[in-house]
């Protein structure tokens, strides 16, 4: 099952069926930047808007998560993405204090039948926002970069070092930190479940 992010909005400009809220504009049309994943609808109009729409391919959460951080440079995600990556996005806007709309979004009539017998009609059209997705305060959200992207910086490899940058937050203090972290590769081991022992990589 797929979650389509966020009902149409005119405030934002688009005049495509789907897009996600995530944070508030302070900028003119034509300053804005947007982020779309596997958004076919997205028209001429909604590009005409804004200043640069960029679009993904994978890497959801972190681009679902780039407009509520100040420093990301966008303004705007929209796209129709899985539920796992709709929940963990929502925990960690929790912890940003940011919002965002999403709505069931079955892929074909197929997985539409087999939703409708596991649920009401009212819970499949339902407007779900982040308060819906992540229940209290007590939500963690943590994320290493592996390739760089709008939230973090990728791996860096340095002879035989290896640079990592993680970004932890906190719903309850809305708390953010930024953890950059240096590996010795030559001497890190990797826990392997198979034989229960640690192995050097």
């Amino acid at each position: 099952m797929s979650i389509g992010l966020c009902r149409h909005s005119n405030r934002f400009g688009f005049s495509s069926q789907y897009a996600i809220k995530v944070a508030p504009f302070h900028k003119p049309y034509g300053a804005r930047t947007a982020l779309s994943a596997r958004f076919e609808q997205t028209d001429n109009n909604s590009r005409t808007r804004l200043s640069a729409l960029r679009l993904i391919t994978d890497g959801d959460i972190t681009a679902a998560v780039a407009p509520s951080l100040p420093d990301s440079g966008v303004d705007l995600y929209c796209g129709v993405g899985g539920s796992p990556e709709g929940i963990l996005t929502s925990a960690a806007l929790k912890a940003l204090g940011g919002d965002m709309q999403l709505q069931m979004w079955p892929r074909d009539d197929e997985e539409r039948e087999r939703l409708v017998g596991q649920i009401t009609p009212d819970e499949l059209n339902r407007i779900y926002t982040v308060d819906d997705m992540v229940k209290g305060d007590s939500a963690v959200f943590c994320a290493t970069g592996i390739s760089d992207s709008s939230l973090l910086p990728g791996v860096k490899l340095v002879g035989t070092k290896a640079i990592t940058h993680s970004i932890l937050m906190r719903a309850r203090s809305r708390t953010v930190r930024y953890i950059r972290a240096v590996h010795g590769l030559e001497t890190k081991t990797i826990h392997l479940r198979s034989d229960q022992q640690d192995h050097k990589l």
